[in-house]
């Protein structure tokens, strides 16, 4: 019992201390006190999937796409809905062999916000498309377009979508962009994994 308090205790000096390393860079994009404040109660929410992808599996996120260049791969959980920074409903890791790292979160919406959620939330796009089981996606205007399977890796259809508006927030990784940059520079040497 004390062993896992004293692991307690360093898993928040951890985070707090990543959180206090990200704000001179948050600062010098003069990114606003409530959104550093909203990085900071996010990254405390999503700390247990940092470094354990598994634990985001088992809490009901699941792959949706594969590695997006400069992005990262998606993983969704469909039963959050809504913004709330400690709840997001997609998670963004990248993968260097077989260790995963998350590095943004992410919300999607079927048309732009009449206000963002957030001061100074920038809006991507991810247009129309079939999802399947291994996270590969085509590109498809209306979902009775897309096939049982995957024509080029052989997986299961998953989940169809309209063309959507995505916010990102990267607030595990560094992102000279902003920290809701739809891609991340800094991402490159992750892009042929």
């Amino acid at each position: 019992m004390r062993e896992m308090r004293v692991l307690s205790c360093l898993v928040a000096a951890m985070i707090l201390i990543g959180a206090a390393s990200l704000l001179p860079a948050v600062a010098a994009q003069a990114v606003p006190a409530k959104v550093v404040a909203e990085i900071a109660r996010a990254r405390l929410a999503t700390a247990q999937y940092a470094m354990d992808l598994e634990a985001a599996k088992t809490d009901g996120y699941g792959i949706i796409t594969q590695m997006i260049p400069n992005m990262g791969y998606h993983f969704l959980n469909g039963k959050i809905q809504g913004f709330d920074v400690t709840k997001p409903p997609i998670l963004v890791y990248v993968k260097k062999d077989d260790a995963w790292q998350l590095v943004a979160i992410e919300w999607v919406y079927p048309k732009r916000p009449a206000s963002p959620p957030l001061p100074g939330a920038q809006y991507g796009s991810f247009g129309a498309a079939c999802h399947y089981m291994d996270g590969s996606f085509v590109q498809a205007s209306a979902e009775n377009k897309c096939g049982k399977t995957n024509a080029k890796t052989g997986s299961a259809f998953n989940f169809w979508h309209p063309p959507l508006v995505t916010l990102h927030m990267w607030i595990w990784y560094p992102n000279p962009s902003g920290v809701f940059a739809e891609f991340n520079p800094l991402l490159t040497p992750f892009n042929n994994d």
